[in-house]
């Protein structure tokens, strides 16, 4: 087997591999004298058809297996001896297409090799960490946000038109050709207008409506109706408005804690005191990754595999152009050409992966099994119902597996980073916190 390089340009490399017709017949035999064991044929004992006889009837077929594996080998003895990572799936093709039986194989290969990267001294970099405490104002607007979810409602005053976040108390009946129907019917029934609770077209109908207003509501049943007797169907509803309520918000004291689950105020302000210093972390930490892969790009340079960048460059613009056409879901439509900005930004996103990926390696950084089950876990329950079958989809699914596991494994180098990083505590407001995330949105 003869391996010889035929191109070496920054990262391109290229290689001519001959596999001499001698070494793949040694293969093909070794195959065969493999599988003689087992091969029975009329007039033989198992495991006693002459080699001559099985070559005869299976040595075409073992041929191609032969031929593969040869340059399988050929490929990972190179890698091996190399040191070489190819940046993608290597291109190979036989530049013999002529080949016959008793001929050598001859084969080209060539790839983007991955480039070797630096080392960073970590001590180097200087990183600031935002710091925010819960102030009194943050936890009372928390605090009011909660009432108005847990908000009761208080009888308007008489003659008061209802309006839209009012509840109104009312008897209905529905009928479909003026008969009524199963279900249709409640009284002292309490809707909250604009809840989309009822049917589409249902509670705007019932604004303007006054305590002791009898009116009739016409609407139409949606075609994927749940019962299919009234699917696509129009309806009437006799409606008996009795009372219009406005909306109030709770009072905020140990009753409402004790509805949120907490003994009393002041352990729910706690919560939320914790609950917000969270979400401020969350959000500082966001400024510091950042701050952390600028450097990164900053101090650390090595040729990129053009592939790589070419890949990443198309998907960037693929992705802006889908942002600035919501209303096109597929990929009917022209193609997208990237320009030198996307060019620009893929260059750093491959450089800071081909980075973040050497650091993780050197350093053995892993994703654990439970943090892989977490991630599962909580992205299934986007899906209310089908949180089994989305585990069973992400289990059988390598692909998905690897686009969960990478921003784990991301998150985890970043973090080994910032302990060898100076890292310096800064204690700002909500405020300057907010302006930072905002700066952060718009690059």
């Amino acid at each position: 087997m003869q391996v010889t390089e035929t191109l070496n340009e920054g990262l391109k490399r290229g290689y001519a591999i001959k596999v001499t017709a001698a070494e793949l017949d040694a293969k093909v035999n070794e195959k065969l004298a493999e599988a003689q064991p087992e091969v029975e044929m009329k007039g033989f004992r198992k495991g006693k058809v002459p080699m001559a006889l099985l070559k005869k009837q299976f040595g075409q077929k073992v041929m191609g297996e032969a031929m593969q594996e040869s340059i399988d080998g050929a490929m990972s003895d190179h890698f091996t001896a190399c040191g070489d990572r190819p940046a993608m799936q290597p291109e190979v093709k036989m530049t013999n297409e002529d080949w016959k039986e008793g001929d050598d194989i001859e084969v080209s290969m060539s790839y983007e090799a991955l480039p070797d990267i630096p080392d960073v001294d970590f001590s180097t970099i200087d990183i600031e960490k935002m710091t925010v405490k819960a102030d009194d104002a943050a936890i009372d607007e928390a605090l009011g946000n909660l009432a108005e979810t847990a908000q009761n409602f208080e009888s308007r005053k008489k003659g008061s038109k209802a309006k839209d976040g009012d509840q109104i108390v009312m008897d209905f009946l529905g009928k479909v050709d003026d008969v009524a129907f199963d279900g249709g019917a409640a009284e002292d029934y309490p809707l909250v207008l604009g809840s989309n609770s009822f049917i589409p077209g249902f509670e705007e109908q019932l604004v303007g409506a006054k305590a002791g207003d009898e009116t009739s509501v016409t609407v139409t049943f949606p075609e994927n109706y749940q019962a299919e007797n009234l699917a696509g169907k129009e309806a009437v509803f006799e409606c008996t408005v009795k009372e219009v309520k406005k909306p109030v918000a709770a009072e905020i004291d140990d009753e409402l804690a004790k509805k949120f689950g907490a003994e009393d105020l002041a352990a729910l302000k706690g919560q939320i005191a914790e609950r917000l210093e969270a979400e401020y972390a969350g959000a500082a930490r966001a400024i510091m990754k950042r701050s952390l892969l600028d450097a990164l790009d900053d101090i650390v340079d090595f040729d990129l595999p053009p592939s790589l960048v070419s890949a990443e460059a198309g998907q960037i613009a693929h992705q802006l152009w889908h942002e600035e056409n919501p209303d096109v879901e597929g990929h009917d439509h022209p193609e997208i050409t990237p320009t030198d900005e996307h060019t620009k930004l893929a260059e750093r996103r491959v450089r800071l992966g081909l980075l973040l990926a050497d650091i993780g390696q050197k350093a053995e950084v892993e994703v654990t099994d439970a943090e892989m089950s977490q991630a599962i876990m909580n992205q299934a329950r986007q899906y209310p119902g089908q949180e089994r079958q989305f585990f069973e989809f992400v289990q059988q699914n390598q692909q998905m597996q690897q686009q969960m596991r990478a921003p784990i494994f991301e998150d985890k180098v970043v973090d080994h980073v910032f302990e060898g990083a100076k890292v310096a505590q800064k204690e700002v407001s909500k405020d300057d916190l907010q302006k930072a995330v905002e700066a952060l949105e718009e690059e």
